[in-house]
Parts: structure tokens; C-alpha cells; sequence
């Protein structure tokens, strides 16, 4: 299995990333997959998650209006439009790829190398 995170940057206050993520290996369809992030000193959290099938998306609170996930099940790649980033959207992204559906449960604990992401003020 393989996971490529890619996309990030250093950016200032109100600008826009987009983030991409290639996987390998994963072909359970019944696996929702997503994004988390870890800013420095803090837990890793979920941001994003969407369906591979019916089911949608979901955002957690602080990024809804914002970011936008997405996914090409064909070329297995998830994206994360980020728009109006602030400081507080700053840190290490991954994606994850077996998300239990309607959770942030993974059902391994690989993860690949994430990409970071810096917004300035």
C-alpha cells in the first residue's frame, strides 16, 4: 500500500491550496477516505471525509464553507480544495483511505508522509 500526500505550501492569511493525495493498494469500495491534519503540539483530527459511493461528504465545523473534498475513484486520488486558509489551518495533512463509513476510524494505521501547510498572517 501507498499513500502520496502532495500539494501543500506556504501561503498568506485568505489564500487557497490544493491539496492532492495518491493511493495504492487500497480497493475496499465500502471505505470511505479523507483528511487530517496536526498542527504542531496537537492531536491529529479529521477534516474531511467523503464517500466512495452515495453517502457525501463531511466537514468538521471549522472548515465548512472553505474546503472542499473530493475524489477520482478512477486514478484512486483524493483532492482538499482549501480556500480562505487561516493561521489556524497550519500543519501536517494526510489523507486516509479506510475511514469506516461516518467516522474517522481508519482500519490500519499506515500513514504516508503528509504535506504541510503553512498560512501566514
Amino acid at each position: 500500500v501507498e499513500l502520496v500526500e502532495s500539494g501543500g505550501g506556504s501561503v498568506q492569511a485568505g489564500g487557497s491550496l490544493r491539496l492532492s493525495c495518491a493511493s495504492s493498494g487500497y480497493t475496499d469500495s465500502t471505505y470511505s477516505w479523507g483528511w487530517f491534519r496536526q498542527a504542531p503540539g496537537k492531536h491529529r483530527e479529521g477534516v474531511a471525509r467523503i464517500s466512495r459511493g452515495p453517502g457525501g461528504s463531511y466537514y468538521v465545523d471549522s472548515v465548512k464553507g472553505r474546503f472542499t473534498i473530493s475524489q477520482d475513484n478512477a486514478k484512486s486520488t483524493l483532492y482538499l480544495q482549501m480556500n480562505s486558509l487561516k493561521p489556524e489551518d497550519s500543519g501536517m495533512y494526510y489523507c486516509a483511505p479506510d475511514l469506516l463509513p461516518r467516522t474517522w476510524i481508519r482500519a490500519s494505521d499506515y500513514w504516508g508522509q503528509g504535506t504541510e501547510v503553512t498560512v501566514s498572517s
